[in-house]
């Protein structure tokens, strides 16, 4: 038995015994679950036993998932309105640091500041499977944000706490292959988010192989449960398109034989985890392992997606006003409209380069409304301190890659020697590393111009 499933049999045991102290609940009527739940959760910030916590909180779980989808959005309400800080006694401290700002008083002013349900989410975390259930009602709240803003602040607490329970010095990074579990297998076909497995014969392909590796994180409280996993294709090269990597009819080649290690798909696992930045610990620890497995196994590259480009695209070509692309590349790109122009090869080449040149300037000039680069791909893996190396025209041939970047495709390079210059450029001036190639490609037309008239 794994430690973390004991630790959960433990749990679930204390909460057993905590219910038998608390003796029978009473059956609530069914149009007072609201405050139903709300009484529990107030019983639970009162308790002090460790089991009656454990079952309470286990209790208030439960009742919120068998509860509806209206009694659930309105709980969410009561914790922004009713599990706030004490307005009382947050007042006093406040008081009291404006006469002595003393540490003393700093240190009652912070711990009279934080709302009740902090402490709440907490206690709750201690049920067993608490944590599961806690990730399924943040995912719940996340729906919610977008018709009611005021909930922010509710998702801010979660948040807060996430990211200490998820730090990587919680996280568990496992290897999965062929050998792992059937139970965690069918998860990575699940949450695959990148590049769909279709069935469990391509999920052999991309895990049996010699030159294939998978590689995930885990928590401790979750059991056999991934956050995140990256695969990684040993390659020859750096490849151009996702058909090289994933060409089912390829010869594997031998480990020590790769001159690439190419990262081709991160997924996160966990939509109530958005938000928890994991994925830069992944890619970091992945690259410490494969050089210390296989030194030769150099460069580190991604073939990633570059999910905002068509729809940014759209819009600089509906916009008669904007100058980022040259006319004729404006012309060019005008028969993307054309459905099948990848299946049709003149009209393909002939859209190769302006695609490419489009491209190219999205990734490095295109902000977005906090002046960062537009691309959540990009920002990613530059924020990591990876270099935009190259750009991968009709790389990838899948439906939700024409419809979301018309097939680009690019590689980012993780140059160990120029990771952290790369970040440290990145944070604080919002540079894009990038190759020369790349540069090139993302001059905008006016400065293109002034350097043709330059060197005339």
């Amino acid at each position: 038995m794994s430690e973390s499933s004991f630790f959960s049999d433990l749990l679930a045991s204390i909460a057993q015994q905590g219910r038998r102290l608390l003796g029978p609940a009473p059956e609530a009527p069914r149009a007072s679950g609201l405050d139903a739940l709300r009484l529990e959760c107030e019983a639970l910030l009162e308790s002090t036993g460790e089991a009656s916590r454990i079952a309470v909180a286990r209790s208030v779980l439960d009742h919120w998932a068998a509860s509806g989808e209206e009694v659930r959005a309105a709980f969410f309400l009561v914790l922004r309105q009713d599990f706030g800080p004490d307005r009382e006694r947050l007042a006093k401290a406040v008081e009291a640091w404006g006469a002595a700002p003393t540490p003393e008083s700093e240190a009652a002013l912070h711990e009279a500041a934080e709302p009740r349900r902090q402490e709440l989410i907490r206690r709750l975390a201690l049920a067993p499977d608490g944590m599961a259930g806690l990730m399924r009602m943040r995912e719940a709240l996340l729906r919610l944000l977008p018709v009611n803003r005021s909930l922010k602040v509710v998702d801010d607490d979660f948040a807060h706490l996430f990211s200490s329970w998820f730090n990587r010095g919680f996280l568990v990074l496992r290897p999965i292959d062929w050998t792992t579990p059937a139970n965690v297998l069918e998860k990575i076909i699940r949450y695959e988010a990148v590049h769909e497995i279709r069935d469990w014969e391509e999920l052999r392909r991309r895990l049996e192989p010699p030159d294939r590796r998978c590689f995930a994180f885990f928590h401790p409280r979750l059991v056999d449960e991934p956050l995140i996993f990256v695969e990684v294709a040993l390659t020859q090269s750096m490849p151009e398109s996702v058909a090289e990597v994933l060409d089912p009819g390829r010869e594997p080649i031998r480990a020590e034989e790769a001159g690439a290690a190419v990262f081709y798909s991160i997924s996160n696992c966990q939509d109530g985890l958005r938000g928890v930045s994991f994925g830069n610990f992944l890619i970091k620890q992945v690259v410490e392992d494969l050089r210390r497995d296989l030194p030769r196994s150099r460069p580190f590259v991604t073939l990633s997606p570059v999910p905002g480009f068509a729809e940014w695209l759209s819009g600089e070509l509906a916009d008669p006003a904007s100058d980022t692309l040259a006319a004729e590349d404006r012309e060019t790109l005008a028969a993307l409209e054309d459905r099948g122009w990848m299946d049709d090869e003149p009209k393909a080449e002939a859209l190769r380069p302006a695609l490419a040149r489009a491209c190219a300037i999205y990734l490095v000039h295109a902000r977005n409304r906090r002046g960062q680069p537009a691309d959540p791909v990009a920002r990613f893996h530059l924020g990591n301190g990876a270099r935009l190396e190259r750009v991968n025209v009709m790389a990838d041939r899948s439906p939700r890659a024409e419809r979301q970047a018309h097939g680009m495709m690019v590689n980012y390079l993780y140059e160990l020697d120029e990771i952290e210059q790369n970040h440290e450029a990145y944070a604080a001036r919002g540079k894009v590393a990038a190759s020369t190639s790349v540069k090139r490609l993302a001059r905008r037309p006016k400065a293109a111009e002034k350097e043709t008239e330059a060197a005339r």
